[in-house]
């Protein structure tokens, strides 16, 4: 049995950590010179960035888990976070350190900026989807959900539309209520500390990739970079890969390279022309971080902090999290008017409401615009997601994009890694 990864991401490499921590040889192929996939470490200026500002929350058990198994020290690696929602001025929810799910209907009724309506009026939201053990006989859309169960517009716009935002990548008035409802079930109804928010203290492809590639070398696998797979051609006892390194063969083949390249690497199949078709049909939805380098004083009144109807929906202050002083990140995800302006353009926006919202006057002295346009999938209901399995036995896929419970999240694509791997192992000849 030989095993090939096409991609290094975080769904690749956790297939290959699982597959080589099992003594079965693996090789990934990944096509860029460096490791993560769309949650990798960029140098600019000297400085690591990432080329999204990605968030970790405590019930990312698999992912969690995974770093630690390849040597990562999760108390060190991260600022963990209480279960907190702040928008400058306008509302702050704080879950107090009660068990779960206590802490959240304490942190909803002592919620700062909602009526006493509201705040009950949301309370009462989270009980009737825990009665029903956040599960719909029908999916619809996350605003339609929330109509039905009287949340307001202000309650929307104050408190389920950033959830929503943050955890989906898709506006609320087209994501799926059902998987919003899979994040709200997982995140704020297990154990308190599964509503942590963990911010990496070291970029994207230190803190798991690159740990994970070492990790399956010790243990006599290989991971290739700057070598792109062209083509999958299955045989009656193999499948060969058109590699930048020439032609190689495997018994079992796990696919989690982006869906555009799954989908042209599938589309040439007969057999998995379907999944191609699947694969082409999904949308996407962009994500937008612009850093901004200010002198080393300069810093936010707490290391995540979100503002109202701005261009920027959450600031992350890098000094606090993690040592790089002055330097901040502005997020902004999904479609919205930012995509109309200029990079410099909308940089320039971020810095004037860096000053009239918190009164920082100083100018940055450099600013990088990273735009993932084609970030996440748009997550809306009932969408039809390929399965990790393929019509062929020996060919899987793996990614943030596939069937599962989860929107496009790094824990998402790790469960699709480790379920692939779960699936090859099966298969191995007694």
């Amino acid at each position: 049995m030989s095993v090939a990864v096409i991609g290094g991401g975080y769904a690749g490499m956790a297939a290959a950590v699982a597959l080589a921590q099992r003594g079965i040889p693996v090789t990934v192929y990944e096509s860029a010179r460096q490791l993560g996939g769309r949650a990798r470490g960029v140098p600019h200026n000297d400085t690591r960035l990432d080329n999204g500002q990605h968030i970790l929350l405590g019930c990312y058990h698999h992912t969690l888990q995974l770093i630690a198994r390849v040597g990562g020290n999760i108390g060190q690696d991260f600022l963990r976070l209480p279960l907190q929602l702040t928008l400058h001025r306008h509302f702050e929810l704080q879950a107090p350190r009660l068990p779960a799910p206590l802490h959240l209907l304490a942190g909803l009724l002592t919620a700062h900026g909602l009526s006493l309506a509201q705040r009950l009026s949301a309370a009462r939201f989270m009980l009737s989807m825990r009665r029903n053990h956040f599960s719909l006989p029908l999916d619809m859309t996350a605003l339609q959900l929330l109509r039905r169960h009287k949340q307001d517009k202000e309650l929307v716009r104050l408190l389920w539309e950033p959830i929503c935002i943050s955890a989906l990548n898709t506006p609320v008035a087209h994501a799926s209520a059902q998987v919003l409802l899979n994040v709200l079930r997982d995140s704020l109804n297990g154990t308190r500390t599964d509503s942590d928010i963990l911010l990496p203290r070291i970029d994207f492809s230190a803190l798991f990739p690159e740990r994970a590639a070492a990790y399956v070398r010790q243990r006599a696998g290989t991971v290739l970079t700057a070598c792109s797979v062209e083509a999958i051609i299955p045989h009656d006892n193999a499948i060969e890969l058109l590699t930048a390194h020439g032609p190689q063969r495997h018994s079992h083949v796990v696919c989690a390279a982006s869906p555009a390249s799954a989908a042209r690497l599938c589309r040439d199949i007969p057999q998995l022309a379907p999944v191609a078709a699947q694969i082409e049909a999904l949308s996407f939805q962009p994500i937008y971080t612009i850093y901004l380098q200010y002198p080393e004083q300069v810093q936010l009144p707490q290391a995540m902090l979100g503002l109202d109807q701005c261009f920027s929906q959450w600031l992350f202050d890098k000094g606090q999290i993690a040592g790089q002083h002055g330097l901040i990140a502005a997020v902004i995800s999904a479609e919205g008017r930012h995509q109309e302006l200029e990079h410099a353009q909308l940089a320039q926006k971020v810095v004037l409401e860096l000053r009239e919202q918190l009164g920082i006057t100083e100018s940055p002295l450099w600013h990088q615009v990273i735009a993932e346009k084609r970030a996440t999938f748009s997550c809306t209901p009932g969408l039809d997601r390929p399965a990790t399995r393929t019509p062929l036995p020996g060919i899987f896929l793996a990614g943030d994009y596939v069937m599962g419970d989860y929107p496009a999240t790094l824990e998402g694509a790790v469960m699709s890694g480790l379920q692939c791997a779960e699936n090859i192992f099966l298969q191995r000849p007694e």
